[in-house]
C-alpha cells in the first residue's frame, strides 16, 4: 500500500497468479486452481475511499474473471468481472488488471472467480475498514479481527462438476466442508506413512483467544451448494453487520449464512478457559427433496490463558437439525439496519420473479419425456425461462450496450429477450406435491433457454418480489444483485399476496443487502434504485442453480449527465474471439477452454 498521510486515500495493489496446484486432503492428492497457491486466497484489506489495483496473471488452463462481490463499482461496471456480461474473459497465459475504488463502503466483502464452480477454490476476503479507524465502529472496538471463510472441499475436477450440472446430471456432492480451507477433525483417512490400521485426522482451524477480550469474526460463505448454520460452543455471537452494511446488534447462539453472504459478529471470550468447537453445518431441505449425506466441519476456539491447565476434552455445540430451514428464516428476519436510510416510498417498476426448476429437451426440440428422463435436461429458471449465456460473441454485453451497437444481439452472439414482470404460469407455487418427479409436476417443466435482460431507466425505483417454488425441489435461493444494494422490505412463507403482504413492509430500517436469501417455499420483497449504469448480473448464488440458468441481466441506462453515465472501457480490457464471430463454442467449453490461442479483435464503435 502506498504510504500516505493518515486520512488520505491510498492505492492498494496486489498480484493474483492463478495456477493449478496439487493439494492433499483426505490422503488424496487433488489438482485444484488457486490464487498465489493459497486456500482461501489472499485477503485484500483496504480503507474506505482507497483504490484497489489487482493484476491477474492467468497461468491456469481456464478462461478467467474475478468478481469483487458486493463492491458497488460505481460508474465502473467494466471491473465487475462477469464473463461475457461485463468483459471478455482473461484467456490462459494472458493478464488483466482490475482497477476500482471502495468509496462509500465499509465492512466485509469478498472476491471470487466468476467461472462456474471454480470459485470453490478461487476466493478470498475483501475487508474495507472505516476511514477513521476501528474507533469509529458503531459497536465496541474489538481486540482482534478474524476472517472466517466457510467452504466446501471437492475431490473431483470442478470443470467436470460444472459440465455435469449443465447436462442435468445432479448427483455430485462435496467431500466435506471447510473453515478457512481446513476440513477439521471430523474427517480422517488411513495414514500412508503410519502403521497399518492407523488413522490420520485432517488439520482444523484454530482460533486462539484471551479471556476478557472481544473478537470480530468476519464470516463469509464461499460454498457452492449449501447455506450453513454456525455455532461456537459456550459462546454467544452478536451480529453487527451483513454484506458490508451495519445492522442493529443482534445477539444469537447461531448464525445462518448462505453462499454469497457475509456476516460480521462480535464474540466475547467470556467462557471458562478451555477449548470449544466452532462448527458449521450445511442446511438441506427435508424430504421429499433428494437427500445428500450430512456435511459438517469444525475448528477450535482455544483460550491461551493458563493453556497448560486447559482440559483436553473439547465442547461441541448443540447444532440445529440440518433440515430446520425455519431457523434461517427467523435469523434473517431479525436483521434490521442500524442506520436510517431514505427508503423510496414508492416503486416505479414492480416485478414478481419465480425461482424454479424446469427442463428442456436434450435434442433441442419441443416435445420429449420429462420427470428426470434422459431425453430432457433439468435447468434453473427465473419467470419460467432459463438463461442462455453469450458464447459466440465479438464483444461482451456491456461493450455492445456501451457502443450502442445496432446489432447488439449479433455482437453478443445471442438474441436478447425481455425478462417479464410476472411468471408465465400461475399455480400454487409452494405446494410440496410438486417436489417429487411425477405426473403432477411434469406439466410445469417445459421451458426454454433465452438470454433474459431487463432494462431500467437511470434512477428508477425497482421492486422485485422473489418467489420460491416447489417444482422438482424446495431449496432456498440466495439471490445476488451486482452493482447495487437492495432494501429487504419483507419476507414470508408460502405464496406472496400483495393485498396482504405490502402492509408488512419495513420502510423505516430495512437491512441493505447485496445477497438476499429467498426462504424455502417462501418469498422476499426487495427494493433498489437503478442508479449505476451498466449490465448487472442477478443470479442465485448456489452454483448449481447458476450453472443451470437461474440468471438474468439488469441493464441500467445512463443518466443525463457525465457524472451519471458510464465512462469508456479501459484500454486493456480483454478482447473476445475474432472479427468473424468469436469462438463459437458451447458455454462450458467456452469457460473451460484449454490450449486455445487467443485471437484478438477491437470492438466496433
Amino acid at each position: 500500500m502506498a504510504a500516505l498521510p493518515t486520512g488520505m486515500a491510498a492505492v492498494v495493489e496486489h498480484t493474483f497468479v492463478v495456477s493449478q496446484v496439487n493439494v492433499t486432503r483426505l490422503c488424496k492428492e487433488t489438482l485444484v486452481t488457486l490464487v498465489n497457491g493459497q486456500l482461501p486466497g489472499p485477503a485484500i484489506e483496504v480503507t474506505e475511499g482507497d483504490s484497489v489495483v489487482v493484476h491477474v496473471v492467468n497461468r491456469s488452463p481456464y478462461n478467467m474473471t474475478i468478481h469483487w462481490h458486493g463492491v458497488k463499482q460505481r460508474l465502473n461496471c467494466w471491473a465487475d468481472g462477469v464473463p461475457m456480461i461485463t468483459q471478455c474473459p482473461i484467456m490462459p497465459s494472458r493478464n488483466f488488471t482490475y482497477r476500482f475504488n471502495v468509496a462509500g463502503q465499509e465492512g466485509t466483502l469478498w472476491w471470487h472467480a466468476h467461472v462456474p464452480c471454480l470459485r470453490s477454490t478461487l476466493h478470498g476476503a475483501l475487508i474495507i475498514r472505516p476511514r477513521h479507524g476501528a474507533a469509529s465502529y458503531p459497536f465496541p472496538k474489538p481486540d482482534k479481527e478474524i476472517p472466517i471463510v466457510i467452504g466446501e472441499w471437492w475431490d473431483m475436477d470442478l470443470a467436470q462438476l460444472d459440465r455435469n450440472t449443465v447436462n442435468g446430471v445432479l448427483v455430485d456432492v462435496p467431500t466435506g466442508s471447510t473453515i478457512n480451507g481446513k476440513l477439521g477433525d471430523l474427517y480422517n483417512c488411513s495414514a500412508a506413512s503410519a502403521s497399518e490400521g492407523a488413522v490420520e485426522q485432517e488439520d482444523g482451524f484454530v482460533l486462539e483467544v484471551e479471556s476478557g477480550k472481544t473478537y470480530l469474526l468476519r464470516l463469509m460463505n464461499a460454498a457452492l451448494f449449501s447455506e450453513y448454520y454456525l455455532k461456537i460452543a459456550g459462546h454467544t455471537m452478536t451480529v453487527v453487520a451483513s454484506d458490508a452494511n451495519y445492522v442493529k446488534p443482534y445477539a444469537t447462539a447461531v448464525v445462518a449464512i448462505a453462499p454469497g453472504e457475509t456476516m460480521d459478529v462480535l464474540v466475547a471470550a467470556d467462557a471458562p478457559p478451555g477449548r470449544y468447537y466452532i462448527a458449521a453445518l450445511a442446511i438441506q431441505a427435508p424430504e421429499p427433496d433428494v437427500q445428500v449425506p450430512l456435511t459438517i466441519t469444525r475448528g477450535i476456539v482455544q483460550y491461551t490463558t493458563n493453556v497448560d491447565d486447559v482440559p483436553a476434552p473439547v465442547m461441541m455445540p448443540d447444532m440445529p437439525n440440518q433440515h430446520d430451514t425455519t431457523g434461517s428464516f427467523y435469523f434473517h428476519g431479525n436483521l434490521s439496519s442500524l442506520r436510517r436510510h431514505r427508503v423510496p416510498a414508492r416503486a416505479d417498476e414492480h416485478m414478481l420473479v419465480t425461482l424454479s426448476l424446469g427442463s428442456v429437451c436434450r435434442d433441442g426440440g419441443q416435445s420429449c419425456a420429462r420427470s428426470d428422463s434422459d431425453e430432457s435436461i433439468i435447468v434453473g429458471t427465473m419467470n419460467d425461462v432459463s438463461f442462455r449465456a453469450p458464447t459466440a460473441a465479438v464483444v461482451s454485453l456491456l461493450e455492445a450496450h456501451y457502443y450502442r451497437r445496432d446489432d447488439m444481439a449479433a455482437a453478443a452472439g445471442v438474441e436478447l429477450r425481455a425478462l417479464p414482470d410476472t411468471p408465465r404460469r400461475v399455480f400454487n407455487f409452494t405446494d410440496p406435491a410438486y417436489i417429487p418427479y411425477g405426473p403432477k409436476e411434469a406439466p410445469l417443466e417445459p421451458t426454454e433457454k433465452q438470454t433474459m435482460v431487463r432494462r431500467f431507466r437511470h434512477g428508477a425505483v425497482v421492486e422485485v418480489v422473489f418467489q420460491d417454488t416447489a417444482v422438482m425441489q424446495s431449496d432456498s435461493n440466495p439471490m445476488h444483485l451486482h452493482g447495487h444494494d437492495m432494501f429487504v422490505l419483507a419476507h414470508g412463507l408460502g405464496n406472496y399476496d400483495a393485498a396482504r403482504d405490502v402492509a408488512s413492509y419495513n420502510l423505516v430500517d430495512p437491512p441493505l443487502k447485496n445477497t438476499v436469501v429467498v426462504p424455502r417455499l417462501g418469498w422476499v420483497a426487495v427494493r433498489f434504485v437503478a442508479d449505476n449504469p451498466g449490465t448487472w448480473y442477478i443470479h442465485c448464488h448456489f452454483d448449481f442453480h447458476l450453472s443451470m440458468g437461474m440468471v438474468a441481466v439488469f441493464i441500467v441506462e445512463d443518466g443525463s449527465t457525465v457524472d451519471t453515465s458510464l465512462p469508456p472501457p479501459p484500454d486493456d480490457l480483454p478482447k473476445c474471439g475474432s472479427n468473424k464471430g468469436g469462438l463459437d463454442l458451447p458455454p462450458v467449453e467456452f469457460f473451460y477452454l484449454q490450449n486455445e490461442q487467443s485471437r484478438e479483435t477491437v470492438p466496433g464503435k
